[in-house]
């Protein structure tokens, strides 16, 4: 029987097969899918910093597609293209742009911004502008770090004020202070504590007996009948107020006795008589009393 493929050919065949696996394996490993429906559009840009092929393409924040080629334009200055591929249902409306972000580990990844006031879209192959978006370590090169070196003199003379502070004696001194405060503070709360633990039980014992006491003591006070004691005792009030009334009336003798000035000065003109009757009976009883024997 007579050979179909002669040696040549199946090596041949065997060549071509393997060159398109290999080339459907690197994309695949690259992440582009051969046999997936793609459509391609091209970013003009001026700066494609941290892009490489294969790097992502985002819309917000969703991967959609993947850079498959990067084009430098050398015969135009600061203009470079990056064809893009996306999934064949990714519609990109007119007046869309991207921008270029750069991660924290260096990676450059494309996020497209969509422009969703307008229902026109663009068709594949067509051109959407690009734009750098400055990176965080760049931000913090051209913000942060003039700031740090204006501080940088600042920082340094504090440090000195604080090294000063702390090597000044009055510093020692005063921590010196608040150890033997902190002590003091120490002693007193143990023996507030010791007072706490021993003396108030006594103290407040002593108030609960006394509180009792003031309980019998209401008590009793609300068994008596006030009303008849107040009534009582404005009574005597009453007839001390009349007696004094009379006491300083004239109308009576023992008013007349307590306001005559008269009558006082003749009581105390007889009792000066009766003192010196009664001296002189003593100097001369013979004068009054007569004794006869026979």
């Amino acid at each position: 029987m007579k050979k179909v493929f002669t040696k040549e050919a199946k090596i041949g065949i065997v060549s071509i097969i393997s060159l398109t696996l290999l080339y459907i394996g690197i994309n695949y490993l690259k992440g582009i899918n051969l046999f997936k429906p793609a459509n391609h559009y091209i970013v003009a840009c001026t700066n494609v910093k941290g892009v490489t092929i294969s790097s992502p393409v985002y819309v917000e924040g969703f991967k959609v597609g993947l850079v498959r080629d990067i084009i430098y334009d050398y015969e135009t200055v600061n203009k470079i293209s990056i064809e893009i591929s996306l999934e064949d249902h990714m519609k990109i409306n007119k007046g869309s742009y991207i921008t270029i972000v750069n991660s924290f580990l260096g990676g450059g990844e494309l996020h497209i911004h969509l422009n969703k006031y307008v229902d026109d879209y663009l068709k594949p192959g067509a051109t959407i502008e690009g734009r750098m978006e400055s990176d965080m370590m760049q931000s913090v090169q051209e913000n942060i770090l003039p700031q740090v070196e204006q501080i940088l003199p600042k920082i340094d003379s504090i440090l000195s004020g604080l090294q000063t502070l702390v090597n000044h004696p009055a510093l020692a001194q005063s921590l010196d202070h608040i150890e033997k405060t902190t002590r003091n503070l120490s002693a007193s709360s143990n023996q507030l504590n010791q007072l706490l633990n021993t003396d108030v039980p006594h103290i407040v014992g002593d108030l609960k007996v006394i509180t009792n006491n003031f309980v019998d003591v209401s008590s009793n006070l609300k068994e008596l009948d006030l009303a008849t004691t107040i009534h009582a005792v404005n009574t005597t009030l009453a007839n001390v107020e009349q007696m004094t009334r009379k006491l300083n009336s004239r109308d009576n003798s023992l008013g007349l006795l307590l306001n005559d000035r008269a009558l006082y000065d003749n009581l105390n003109s007889t009792a000066d008589n009766a003192s010196k009757l009664l001296f002189d009976l003593k100097e001369n009883p013979k004068r009054y009393v007569h004794f006869s024997v026979f």
